[in-house]
């Protein structure tokens, strides 16, 4: 079966234990229609980029499964329905990664983006 990769953002006024029970809700409905939910991760309250229904945070849940596309299908609908979801984003990958998502890892284990050493630059004044 395919792998697949959805972040789900809630609405900000939730509490954690229902955003929670959103991760629980979406993994059985891709599990009555054939797929498992690999693992699945709460990211917490986050700030958002722009507004989306007038919010300005929203709880943030990502999910790894192994579905066909028809349970992925179905559980994007109920998704879009659900009046708690304010978006949904499902991802098609090759394989699912090891360990924790880069958004759950620690800053130091993520290593540096830029590429360079820092202290280089103040040096050179």
């Amino acid at each position: 079966m395919p792998l697949y990769e959805h972040v789900l953002i809630a609405r900000q006024d939730l509490s954690n234990t229902q955003a929670e029970g959103l991760i629980e809700h979406f993994s059985t409905v891709l599990a009555d229609n054939g797929g498992k939910v690999v693992d699945n991760e709460y990211w917490g309250v986050r700030t958002l980029a722009y507004k989306i229904n007038k919010n300005r945070k929203g709880h943030y849940a990502f999910l790894r499964s192994d579905a066909p596309s028809d349970a992925v299908q179905e559980m994007e609908r109920l998704a879009r329905l659900h009046d708690d979801v304010m978006r949904v984003m499902t991802i098609r990958v090759d394989q699912h990664e090891e360990g924790p998502s880069i958004q759950m890892q620690k800053r130091e284990e993520r290593g540096d983006r830029r590429g360079g050493d820092r202290g280089d630059r103040r040096d050179r004044n």
